[in-house]
């Protein structure tokens, strides 16, 4: 859910590259959950795999947003470079008021030009901060959780005893029957 809530917010916002990684986050997220119902422990290991490239991503995505490292927030890197659009809270946070002006000389539907965005409770970074920092810790429990899911079908794999095992005699187990019963079914 936390996933669908994000992708929506950056199809607002026009960010294709945040677009992509969270359509293929959702992918894996059902191919892990059907992992688990089916008992498909490879599949609940791509889960795994592809919670570590996640937490890279959001790891990015916070950098990216408090500029870290010569990445700014204002270029056009999650955009892909086809258009000038920012995240959809950078105009639409809590509290934030859109100051538009008419530009002299254009007339038609986008006659009005983006001046300022004013009286923000809290600052676009910030949320986009948040919703990474949110998304990483999700996808760590989500990563325990495959880890230990894992772990106990492999675990059942290896301890089933196919009713009595492929040996007739196996060196673990000790027979419950003498053996004159064993043979008394070849003298009938």
């Amino acid at each position: 859910l936390a996933a669908l809530e994000r992708q929506v917010f950056d199809f607002l916002g026009y960010q294709w590259a945040p677009i992509l990684a969270n359509f293929l986050h959702i992918i894996i997220v059902i191919l892990g959950l059907f992992g688990t119902i089916q008992y498909r422990p490879r599949y609940i290991v791509v889960y795994a795999i592809w919670t570590a490239i996640w937490v890279t991503w959001n790891i990015f995505i916070i950098c990216f947003y408090l500029e870290v490292g010569g990445l700014s927030k204002d270029s056009e890197l999650l955009t892909f470079n086809i258009s000038r659009h920012q995240s959809w809270w950078s105009e639409n946070g809590p509290g934030c008021v859109r100051k538009e002006a008419s530009m002299s000389g254009i007339k038609g539907l986008d006659s009005h030009s983006y001046i300022s965005v004013i009286g923000c409770a809290l600052e676009y970074r910030y949320i986009e901060v948040m919703h990474s920092s949110f998304q990483i810790l999700i996808a760590l429990v989500g990563f325990v959780y495959a880890c230990y899911v894992v772990s106990v079908f492999t675990e059942e794999e290896d301890s089933f005893d196919f009713i009595g095992g492929f040996d007739p005699f196996p060196l673990y187990h000790v027979n419950e029957k003498p053996t004159n019963l064993l043979f008394k079914q070849t003298y009938l």
